[in-house]
């Protein structure tokens, strides 16, 4: 009489093989989410650094018309022209500065670590410790097999 294969016991050696298969399998997909994590976030960072060129050539002129336009604010109140220049190109700096400190700091490598990646890796790796740990469990203590 022959057993049906859900009920038949798989040996050892046939589940090591299914285990290696799957974690092969599961690497590979891994690898393929990592690279497409990478490469979305690469294309973010891309489109990102366009439009902040773009808005810096479109910017640039604006500013120094403001600029101007400041300087002879204050001339007009009686601070003389290089006083008044000197305040505006001061506070022009310091925000320029803080400005690019802030953007220097968004562009760190850290931000195109891929997160979700790494950690459905461990997520996993725990799934599959908790799998071995179960069949040592069922088998007695490694790969011995019941006689």
């Amino acid at each position: 009489m022959a057993i049906p294969f859900g009920e038949r016991e798989r040996s050892i050696p046939a589940i090591v093989i299914d285990l290696v298969n799957q974690f092969a399998t599961l690497l590979q997909q891994e690898s393929r989410l990592a690279r497409a994590e990478i490469s979305e976030a690469v294309s973010r960072m891309i489109a990102g650094m366009i439009m902040a060129v773009i808005a810096a050539v479109l910017l640039v002129p604006a500013l120094v018309i403001l600029l101007m336009a400041a300087v002879y604010a204050l001339e007009t109140t009686g601070l003389a022209p290089p006083w008044s220049a000197l305040a505006v190109g001061g506070g022009a700096l310091i925000v320029g500065l803080v400005l690019m400190l802030l953007g220097v700091n968004r562009l760190k490598a850290k931000n195109l670590i891929p997160r979700r990646t790494i950690h459905q890796f461990e997520e996993d790796a725990a799934l599959a410790k908790r799998q071995v740990n179960g069949a040592e469990e069922r088998t007695g203590h490694g790969f011995e097999r019941a006689a």
